[in-house]
């Protein structure tokens, strides 16, 4: 085997480890925001000077620092997240998306 050959599968190895690396650092990063989503809400709920269960994606957004899109990942990819439909009460339309924990899993969608 020459260099070349043998540095040429070593780069091959080292792509394959960086990548199951990079795969393993962004599914833990994933799993972290929605269990933090999870548990802020879980917090909540079980706060007895709460007067509300149910939280709008700026209050979460200012509360746990992570992004609309972060929390809508995190709460669409939880069993215990529910994700509900604010309306305006003169027109009846959905103004905003309010989410809240609940201790009955979610079914999976078929």
């Amino acid at each position: 085997m020459t260099c070349l050959e043998v540095l040429a599968n070593l780069a091959s190895v080292l792509t394959a480890v960086v990548a199951a690396l990079a795969a393993v650092y962004f599914w833990n990063d994933k799993r972290s925001k929605r269990r933090r989503l999870e548990n802020y809400l879980r917090r909540r709920k079980q706060d007895p000077s709460a007067t509300t269960y149910q939280h709008t994606i700026l209050h979460i957004m200012a509360k746990l620092g992570m992004t609309e899109e972060e929390i809508l990942h995190a709460s669409f990819s939880s069993r215990h997240i529910v994700c509900r439909i604010r309306a305006d009460h003169s027109s009846g339309l959905a103004t905003e998306l309010v989410f809240e924990f609940s201790e009955e899993p979610k079914l999976d969608a078929a």
